[in-house]
Order: C-alpha cells, then sequence, then structure tokens
C-alpha cells in the first residue's frame, strides 16, 4: 500500500530506474508530422519526451495540432538536402548476384522496372541472350 502523500521527484526516478524506465525531454524540436493515408497531423512547437521501457522507445508529443491534406505541407529541408533514397540494397544486391551486373547496372535496372526486382532481373537476363 503507498503511503498516504505525494511522491517525491526522487522517489519517483529511483522507482522507474528499478522498472527499467528512463524519460528523456527532445530539445529544439519545431515539428513533429503524423503522416496517415490521405493527411498529415502536425504539431508545431511540440514538448517530445522519450520514453524508454526496457528498449523499448515511446514518443509521446504534446502540443497544439492542425490537420492537413497529405502533401500539402513545405518539404522538410533535411529531405531537399539529401540524394533520392533508390532502391532498397537488399533488392540491388539480388540483383546484382541473379543477374550477374554489376552495381550500377542493378540500380538502373531496377530503376526502369519501378522498384520491381523480379523485373529487373528478367529484363537484365533477356538482354545478355539477345
Amino acid at each position: 500500500m503507498m503511503p498516504s502523500g505525494r511522491l517525491n521527484e526522487r522517489n519517483m526516478r529511483m522507482a522507474m530506474r528499478r522498472m527499467g524506465m528512463t524519460t528523456e525531454n527532445l530539445e529544439d524540436v519545431t515539428e513533429v508530422i503524423i503522416r496517415r493515408r490521405s493527411e498529415e497531423i502536425v504539431v508545431e512547437q511540440p514538448e517530445v519526451t522519450v520514453v524508454t521501457v526496457q528498449g523499448m522507445k515511446t514518443y509521446q508529443i504534446a502540443g497544439n495540432s492542425r490537420t492537413r491534406p497529405l502533401g500539402s505541407g513545405p518539404t522538410p529541408a533535411a529531405s531537399t538536402n539529401s540524394a533520392p533514397a533508390g532502391p532498397p540494397e537488399e533488392d540491388v544486391e539480388l540483383v546484382m548476384g541473379q543477374a550477374g551486373v554489376d552495381r550500377a547496372a542493378a540500380i538502373r535496372a531496377l530503376n526502369e522496372a519501378n522498384g520491381e526486382p523480379a523485373e529487373a532481373i528478367l529484363k537484365l537476363l533477356s538482354k545478355r541472350k539477345g
């Protein structure tokens, strides 16, 4: 049974540590975007807390939010400065191994096949035979 009154902050932290729980406030977060199939939920100037329990992280977000249609917001600065993602590494390696081509040819074939590894492999193999 818990004693009456409030737990002091130190005891609360110690109890959380014993349970394998830690919390951390993320600083300088300017915006959080939650993308759904047809809309985005935007939380501006949020307070974000990361709660870790036995290695599993949970993000707690507090702040005022608004909803907008999917893709209607500005493109994040980080994504405009980075290179395009390209096909997944496992697909590139699969095409390289199955078709016996180098990395550049595998990526080119995957791009031409809209990211479909089987189609890319078939096209590369048919080029060899023809």
